[in-house]
């Protein structure tokens, strides 16, 4: 085969030739490693790592990578030499192949890793006979292996298929707090590599509890592996990737889990739960990671008396929902919610004085005496409601994206007891006493995680909720391919990978 070097691109080539012809010298470089390439300047030189530069720096698309931005920050940082190949101490190189054939363990897919590339045949032939192979497939196979750890790396942290943060916006590692290529050079800084890879999951114990049932209920643990997990651990894997997406990394925050109808206010010595109350099939409440900044005390605005009498009633008369449509809500003299039918609305119109309407802005149209705020780009909000029958049933999507909560002055009670802000806690029970509009803001902002969680895992049992929204299947689908087999793997026909 004739060997094409950069040389021949010149002579009034244009530039879309020249990328075409050095493409094309790259792919004859990976089928023939044992080929001679020249690099820009024209010098011979066919070093491993010379090949790293020349992949990483020519033409990105010769490669296939998940996270290319990512892997070059990370061999820019490295010396652009290679990292797992050609290394004294290839310890960290099995166990990294190691881990890449077993991330079941982590409820993902093996399919996502590079495993048609990624293989253990011949990594031990660059390694016991390097002579064999050719450096140019070394340095394709080195690259490899990085975005292979790079991307397993951000899946554990983010999860495969978080609706917030893409693979590109990943990529391009701006306003992250996490950086999958600094976290690698650091875990090959480190004697334990494996618990450096993993660090990368979420900490909060309701993760730990799923990833210690998935290892349990299939004898699984980080020496081992398995393929595509049956029901019960199909479910524990799927809910385990949307406590990536919840992002918990603080051990203050409050939980609104949709299938299981609670809010769960954590705190370091102890968690509290409430009922809730959230969005029906029709008008689902998204999931969402934000800060609740302020609580509003009777945020529902009094209907002036002549207004509700000669208009709210008329029109609810001749339509009822006109009253829901609307955000109106109507309260006996003593404050109670009524609920409103034909009969009942024939009874106020014959004595009003013993009525009033109050109005909402929120998305559900009882808000109560409180509403909790956090900015989202749903518009929707935490609150109680007067409809304390909602509450009752073991089942609760009843709302309108909104969540209600039971006892919600209970909650806002707590988060303004743990400010120790007497003023504001006197400013709170005035407003409740008195029905006042009054703002409160918290000084210190409280996360608030909105989550799907179909399961969890308590004191080593596993916890089933009915998939309200019918989102199980279609997440399952999308992390695991139908082509997955049910058949072990043997690691290197039997060789221990810890023992490299």
């Amino acid at each position: 085969m004739k060997k094409i070097t950069l040389k021949s691109c010149k002579g009034g080539l244009n530039k879309l030739l020249i990328v075409t012809l050095v493409a094309f010298a790259l792919h004859t470089e990976f089928a023939y490693g044992s080929r001679i390439a020249k690099n820009s300047r024209g010098d011979t030189d066919t070093s491993v790592n010379a090949f790293i530069r020349r992949y990483l720096g020519i033409n990105k698309s010769v490669l296939l990578l998940h996270y290319p931005k990512s892997v070059m920050r990370f061999y820019t940082i490295y010396g652009q030499e290679t990292a797992w190949v050609c290394q004294s101490n290839t310890r960290q190189t099995w166990q990294a192949m190691m881990l890449l054939d077993c991330v079941l363990q982590y409820g993902l897919s093996p399919a996502d890793y590079h495993p048609e590339e990624l293989l253990y045949e011949p990594l031990h032939t660059m390694i016991e006979e390097p002579a064999k192979i050719s450096n140019a497939k070394k340095a394709k196979f080195d690259i490899l292996l990085t975005d292979a750890l790079i991307a397993l790396m951000n899946n554990l942290h983010f999860g495969k298929l978080n609706p917030e943060f893409s693979n590109d916006r990943i990529d391009e590692g701006l306003g992250l707090s996490f950086h999958a290529e600094t976290a690698l050079l650091s875990a090959k800084q480190q004697p334990q590599f494996i618990a450096a890879i993993e660090s990368a999951q979420p900490h909060s114990k309701q993760y730990s509890a799923m990833q210690d049932k998935l290892r349990q209920l299939r004898g699984v643990y980080k020496a081992d592996c398995y393929q595509t997990p049956e029901a019960e651990v199909t479910k524990i894997a799927i809910n385990m990737e949307r406590l990536r997406w919840a992002s918990i990394d603080t051990n203050i925050y409050i939980q609104i889990n949709i299938p299981s109808y609670t809010l769960t206010y954590q705190r370091p010595e102890a968690s509290y739960k409430f009922k809730a109350v959230v969005g029906n099939t029709t008008a689902p409440t998204p999931t969402l990671n934000s800060n609740i900044t302020y609580l509003t005390t009777f945020p529902e605005w009094k209907i002036a008396k002549q207004i509700f009498i000669n208009q709210l009633l008329p029109n609810a008369l001749r339509d009822t929902a006109y009253l829901e449509n609307n955000h109106y809500v109507i309260y006996d003299r003593f404050n109670n919610y009524v609920k409103i039918s034909r009969n009942q609305l024939l009874t106020i119109i014959k004595h009003p004085e013993q009525y009033y309407a109050r109005q909402s802005s929120g998305c559900d149209y009882a808000m109560g005496q409180l509403v909790f705020h956090f900015k989202n780009v749903y518009d929707i909000y935490l609150h109680d409601s007067p409809e304390h029958q909602l509450f009752i049933p073991e089942e609760r999507p009843f709302g309108r994206s909104c969540v209600r909560i039971e006892n919600a002055w209970q909650l806002a009670e707590m988060l303004l007891t743990f400010e120790k802000d007497a003023a504001k806690m006197a400013l709170f029970q005035k407003a409740l006493k008195k029905h006042l509009t009054r703002n409160i803001s918290l000084k210190r902002p409280v996360p608030i995680k909105v989550t799907y969680l179909t399961c969890e895992v308590a004191e080593g049992l596993v916890i089933d909720y009915k998939d309200v929204y019918d989102m199980d299947k279609s997440l399952e689908m999308a992390l695991y391919p139908k082509n997955t087999t049910l058949t072990l793997k043997i690691h290197q026909n039997g060789k221990n990978i810890d023992s490299h």
